[in-house]
């Protein structure tokens, strides 16, 4: 009997293991919704800290949306990547629901693509970071729920 609860113990581990290591929404996604690129899942805090979710904009382009703690505050990072220099893009960081920064960027050489940055306050309980991009009406949209 106790053969049988020590393997059960280490089938649950392991089950608990692959759900926390799995390509699931928590660690990156990419969506199959209708939503203009929007890839959400409910993606906590805990244990490790850094949440990042990766998708396909309305056309070609691609996003991705990173979110950890730093220094009691929330580091979004925003990223598109176009895979051309140049274009002129319109990108907004909502923080559940208010706007926490927006601006202009170009896609810059080697790689066509453009990051920004920005800390926001740690709220109690889930922070929903969105991050959305516009460029000639290609929609570039990404959600972390941390």
């Amino acid at each position: 009997m106790n053969n049988l609860k020590r393997s059960i113990s280490i089938l649950a581990a392991a089950a608990s293991v692959v759900l926390l290591l799995g390509a699931g929404p928590a660690l990156a996604g990419e969506s199959g919704d209708d939503n203009g690129g929007d890839s959400g899942g409910d993606s906590g805090g805990g244990g490790d800290d850094r949440v990042i979710q990766v998708g396909s904009c309305t056309g070609s382009t691609d996003w991705k949306l990173k979110v950890k703690t730093d220094d009691g505050r929330l580091e979004v990072e925003g990223e598109v990547d176009s895979n051309r220099n140049g274009q002129r893009w319109d990108w907004t960081i909502r923080h559940n629901g208010s706007v926490s920064a927006r601006g202009t960027a170009t896609t810059v050489a080697p790689s066509g693509s453009f990051e920004v940055e920005r800390r926001v306050v740690d709220l109690a309980g889930t922070d929903r970071i969105v991050f959305r991009a516009v460029h000639a009406g290609e929609v570039c949209r990404g959600v972390v729920n941390y």
